[in-house]
C-alpha cells in the first residue's frame, strides 16, 4: 500500500459524533470532546503537508483529540472523507483482515496519547523501544541500533534498564514518545505533549521534535501552552472558529 501523496493529511468536510461508546468507554484523551449524540465535529477541514509542523488550539471538547483519534484510524468519520498521503482511509480499509493496509498506515504514524501510561507496557525502557521496531520485523542488529539511537536522542540511559511504571510523568512521556519514534513514522501525533512536564523534560521533547521537522518529517500537536507553539514555530489551527 503506498501513501506518496503531497499534501500527507487532507480531511474533508469530516463530520463525527460519539453516538455509540459510553461515557466510561472513551479514553482519557477524549473525555473532553465526548457527549452522547452531539456533533464534535461538524464540516471540519484540515491539510498538513510533509514537514509541516501544525498545533492544533482550542478549549477543551472541541474536538482535537477527536481529530488526531481520526488520522490514526481509531476513530472513523461519519461523513467527508481523509486521505493519507493521497491514500483514501477508510473503516473498509482498516477493519479488513486480509489487508497489510491498517499495519501500513499505522507504521507512518506514530501516535503519542496524552495519558503516557495508556501506551506503556513492557518491563524496561529498552524493551518499550524495541517492540514496535520488533513487530515491524526488523532485523535484530537494526533494532539495537534504533533502541540505542532513542535512548541517546531522548536522555534516557540512566532509565534504561528501568520499568516504566515506576518513572515521573515526564519520563513517562519521553518513554512513549522515544518508543514511537523508534519506527521511523512519516508523521507524528502528539495530544497534549507537554501536559505536566516540567522545564527540563520540555526542552529535550522541544529539542528532539525541531530535528524531527528537520530531516522532512511531519508533526501535529494539540496543546494549551502557546510557549512551545513558539519554541517549535508551528503553524496555527484554531479549531472552533
Amino acid at each position: 500500500m503506498m501513501f506518496d501523496g503531497d499534501p500527507l493529511i487532507e480531511l474533508s468536510h469530516i463530520g463525527f459524533a460519539y453516538r455509540d461508546a459510553g461515557a466510561g468507554d472513551v479514553a482519557a484523551g477524549d473525555a473532553d470532546d465526548y457527549a452522547a449524540n452531539r456533533a464534535v465535529l461538524a464540516d471540519f477541514s484540515l491539510t498538513v503537508n510533509r514537514g509541516e509542523c501544525v498545533a492544533l488550539l482550542g478549549p477543551n471538547g472541541i474536538g482535537k483529540t477527536t481529530v488526531m483519534r481520526i488520522i490514526n484510524a481509531l476513530e472513523f468519520p461519519d461523513s467527508g472523507a481523509y486521505r493519507f498521503g493521497g491514500t483514501p482511509v477508510t473503516r473498509e480499509q482498516v477493519e479488513s483482515k486480509n489487508s497489510l493496509f491498517a499495519k501500513a498506515l499505522h507504521q507512518r504514524i506514530g501516535f503519542v496519547f496524552q495519558n503516557s501510561d495508556t501506551q506503556l507496557f513492557c518491563p524496561s525502557v529498552e524493551e518499550e523501544i524495541a517492540f514496535g521496531p520488533t513487530q515491524m520485523g526488523l532485523p535484530d542488529e537494526q533494532i539495537v541500533q534504533r533502541v540505542n539511537d532513542m535512548i541517546d536522542l531522548f536522555a534516557l540511559a540512566a532509565l534504561r534498564e528501568r520499568a516504566p511504571y515506576r518513572l515521573s510523568g515526564g519520563e513517562k512521556k519521553r518513554v512513549a514518545i522515544a518508543s514511537v519514534m523508534s519506527m521511523n513514522p512519516d508523521l507524528l501525533v502528539l495530544d497534549e505533549p507537554t501536559d505536566g512536564l516540567d522545564e527540563r523534560n520540555t526542552a529535550v521533547l522541544v529539542r528532539v521534535l525541531r530535528g524531527f521537522v528537520d530531516i522532512g518529517k511531519t508533526v501535529l500537536f494539540s496543546t494549551h501552552h502557546h510557549d512551545i507553539v513558539h519554541q517549535l514555530d508551528a503553524r496555527i489551527i484554531h479549531m472552533g472558529q
